[in-house]
């Protein structure tokens, strides 16, 4: 595995080292919750979508959901981890209002999954190794609900029970930068597999982020975690104030105490929760109505059958096979929909020029990255709401491979094609926008853009030969962008000669 490299952050007395570990917190895809048969559709009524296991009733038992299992294991084995084959169920003894049965049913020391690694995408293009210190199940709380009532606080247990996936890293991020980074991949990582949907805005997927700082070289400092951060630009914001503030208590000759924060978007700060918790003061212990679960070398491989193409792999056959660039690589395989999109535009491309893939992929990445991608992110849309469908757009790209429209004009067409869904070859004929390549019509406007510049005639003539690109320009808006580029410049070329 990579080490982490060192991202130092100056303060009064010197250089300090950013420690950081992230627990995130995945709910699973699952009909039904971790030990009911309740249902987890999210903006139900208040207490709707609860059964008496989940509302802590006296004699009611777990029976732990079969499908939960399987999506755990496929998230262990899609982040290359241990698949632990016999794993318990534990009691997390604490009490909250919205925990109604006054414990946690949780995993603690034989979790599902072990070991794993998450290979993260940093800004700079460089890749580095993350790794996954444990998975494990566990059943969500409810919600206190604090702003319903002016002196009253509620309580909505449709979220009791909701199965979770609690994945924790090791200690080796060193920036706000990376755990966004980290969060971003494995949130894609699990659309992929399938196992949560990763909608951070829903709170399905959430992050307790632990910082600590440290002198260059010196052992780990007290850490503090900042809990239930539900964005990837709150985490940073988080982990870059946290940081700042750990370095002035220190600096100031303080010491940090161990402690439970919350971060505050409103005032980009952290603020004291909680003392932290150990281990201990939760009182684990097994669940005596769980069964230690128990797996077997087929079920575990009869799930890693069934896996599917990865962003890694992905990335790497799409550089491979469509000689696509890294950079639009990533970009395409960073939303399974967006990869979705761009193979099935490929493939309808190669349907109707016949074309090999790798003669036609980096154009088709440059087309859905560049013109696509920034009209999408332009009106804050996802790739399932273009107006543009990826049959639609090979259409395009197959008039502009065939001569039929030129380059400027393809990129007309595209935006009149996002705004109005219209199909490309109804747009051209519509608007008169098919290319000049007839030899007898651009020789008549190359002689009338000659005949109109006698001065860039001369200069021309004259050695400057990077005055053609005057003319090339001055023929296009005259053919109103429809004029062939190439003829139009292997024409000027040969009149200028004389």
């Amino acid at each position: 595995m990579t080490a982490p490299t060192p991202a130092l952050l100056k303060g009064a007395t010197g250089d300090w080292e950013l420690i950081i570990g992230l627990e995130v917190h995945a709910q699973v895809t699952s009909n039904s919750k971790l030990f009911s048969g309740a249902s987890t559709e999210f903006g139900a009524e208040p207490n709707t979508q609860v059964s008496l296991i989940d509302a802590g009733f006296p004699g009611m038992l777990p029976v732990i959901n079969g499908f939960v299992v399987e999506q755990a294991v496929r998230t262990g084995l899609g982040l290359n981890a241990q698949i632990n084959l016999r794993s318990v169920f534990d009691r997390k003894n604490y009490f909250y209002p919205d925990l109604p049965a006054g414990y946690q049913i949780s995993q603690y020391k034989q979790p599902i999954v072990g070991e794993g690694i998450v290979t993260v995408d940093l800004p700079d293009g460089s890749v580095r190794e993350v790794g996954i210190e444990r998975l494990h199940l566990e059943q969500d709380a409810g919600k206190s609900l604090h702003d319903q009532h002016p002196k009253l606080t509620y309580v909505d247990l449709n979220r009791a029970g909701v199965a979770l996936m609690e994945i924790v890293s090791k200690p080796d991020l060193r920036s706000g930068e990376e755990a966004g980074a980290y969060v971003k991949k494995l949130r894609a990582i699990l659309r992929y597999l399938g196992t949560c949907d990763g909608n951070m805005e829903q709170g399905s997927l959430r992050c307790d982020v632990n910082v600590s700082v440290r002198k260059p070289g010196a052992a780990l400092g007290t850490r503090c975690e900042i809990k239930n951060v539900n964005s990837v630009r709150f985490l940073q914001q988080a982990v870059d104030f946290e940081s700042r503030r750990q370095i002035e208590e220190l600096e100031a000759g303080r010491a940090i105490k161990q402690e439970t924060r919350l971060y505050d978007a409103n005032t980009g700060e952290t603020r004291t929760m909680r003392s932290k918790e150990e281990a201990h003061d939760y009182r684990y212990f097994p669940d005596p109505d769980l069964l230690p679960l128990e797996l077997t070398p087929d079920y575990v491989a009869r799930i890693k059958a069934t896996l599917p193409e990865l962003p890694d792999a992905k990335r790497a056959r799409l550089e491979s096979d469509l000689a696509i660039a890294p950079y639009q690589a990533r970009v395409l395989v960073m939303e399974k929909e967006s990869a979705d999109y761009f193979e099935a535009f490929v493939a309808a491309v190669q349907k109707r020029t016949g074309k090999a893939p790798q003669d036609i992929g980096q154009d088709c990445a440059n087309v859905v990255v560049t013109e696509l991608f920034g009209a999408l992110n332009k009106d804050s849309k996802s790739i399932e709401s273009s107006p543009i469908s990826p049959t639609a757009l090979a259409g395009l790209q197959a008039l502009k491979m065939d001569g039929t429209v030129s380059g400027p004009t393809a990129k007309k067409v595209f935006e009149e094609m996002y705004a109005t869904g219209k199909d490309a070859s109804a747009i051209v004929e519509e608007k008169g926008l098919k290319q000049v390549s007839d030899s007898g019509a651009l020789e008549a406007m190359v002689d009338k853009v000659i005949a109109d510049n006698p001065k860039q005639v001369e200069q021309y003539r004259g050695g400057k030969e990077t005055v053609i690109t005057f003319f090339v320009g001055q023929l296009m808006k005259l053919s109103r962008g429809t004029a062939n580029p190439a003829m139009v410049t292997e024409l000027l070329k040969k009149k200028l000669a004389k």
